[in-house]
């Protein structure tokens, strides 16, 4: 049996870990893609807990189970004894005994800390405000796929502070690329917020042009991301000059990657131009959060699984 490990954080794992994951990620889609049944999780089950609505978070997760051959379980806030005010401690006891996995979407990062303290089988955040450590793993690992190495390159964040940017400068420390972010005053990043140790692989930017000048990536989210719906006006009028366009993207390398977590408000955070156009991967960058999340699972339930290279 694997040692208990967590994915509330990016920097829960270590760049080795991630090495091993890119590497189980690839072998995962490969056989996907070949339609070969690949069953290590066969009669294991994941439990999936929803306070955040989500297509893509809940479809990954659950296909991605079912793809390896075990049972996924949803089960809402509204639906369940939390909602009705059980302690969270309580309920991590309960669940984690009947299952192998839990996967939970919620709003503040300590529930999702309190969950895992008391839980015997795997936690994995599949989003809080403070953090999405998921979905930046498929976004790298679509990087990887497509440019190589991503060490030593570097991202453009335009945009909001959010969840996935604290991610992302989680990310730089853990795997040594740089991170160029461009936020409107007042919504700056919030070092302590996004958990950093240091500002050695970030550097922000009153202009978004000069954030993207020379990105190997350009990365932006919607300005008005899911619990903050009341400040959705005044954020459009204080984002919309930092809208992803054309002109943005020729600032970048000329063999950029243009990518967005999704779902996407044409005119608004990205122009129609850029997420439809040839430096896009952000349909890549979706399907990937299946092939990724699977790794994932093999190796918070069994361990680190050998890829076996064929000679």
């Amino acid at each position: 049996m694997a040692k208990l490990r967590h994915f509330l954080q990016f920097k829960d794992l270590s760049r080795a870990d991630f090495e091993h994951l890119f590497a189980r990620t690839r072998w995962i889609k490969n056989q996907f893609k070949r339609y070969r049944r690949y069953w290590p999780l066969e009669d294991r089950t994941l439990v999936m807990i929803f306070e955040k609505q989500s297509t893509r978070t809940r479809l990954s997760f659950e296909a991605g189970m079912h793809q390896l051959g075990g049972t996924a379980i949803f089960l809402s806030t509204r639906d369940s004894q939390l909602g009705r005010g059980e302690p969270v401690e309580d309920a991590a006891q309960v669940i984690s005994r009947m299952c192998d996995a839990v996967m939970i979407r919620t709003f503040d990062q300590n529930i999702i800390e309190r969950f895992a303290a008391n839980s015997r089988v795997p936690v994995i955040n599949g989003l809080t405000n403070e953090y999405h450590p998921c979905q930046v793993l498929a976004d790298i690992y679509t990087f990887v796929e497509q440019r190589g190495s991503i060490k030593g390159k570097t991202v453009a964040w335009i945009g909001d502070s959010n969840n996935v940017c604290n991610t992302w400068l989680q990310a730089a420390e853990a795997l040594d690329f740089n991170v160029h972010v461009s936020t409107p005053p007042g919504y700056e990043v919030e070092p302590e917020r996004a958990g950093l140790y240091g500002t050695d692989h970030y550097e922000e930017f009153r202009d978004p042009m000069q954030a993207a000048k020379g990105a190997d990536l350009v990365s932006t989210d919607v300005w008005t991301s899911m619990g903050f719906e009341a400040e959705n006006e005044a954020r459009k009028r204080d984002f919309e000059d930092w809208q992803v366009d054309a002109e943005m993207m020729r600032a970048a390398r000329k063999n950029s990657l243009f990518m967005h977590c999704l779902p996407a408000h044409r005119g608004e955070e990205v122009a129609a131009e850029v997420i439809d156009g040839p430096h896009s991967v952000v349909w890549d960058e979706a399907e990937n959060r299946l092939h990724t999340q699977k790794a994932l699972l093999e190796f918070l339930v069994l361990g680190k699984v050998k890829t076996v290279k064929k000679k």
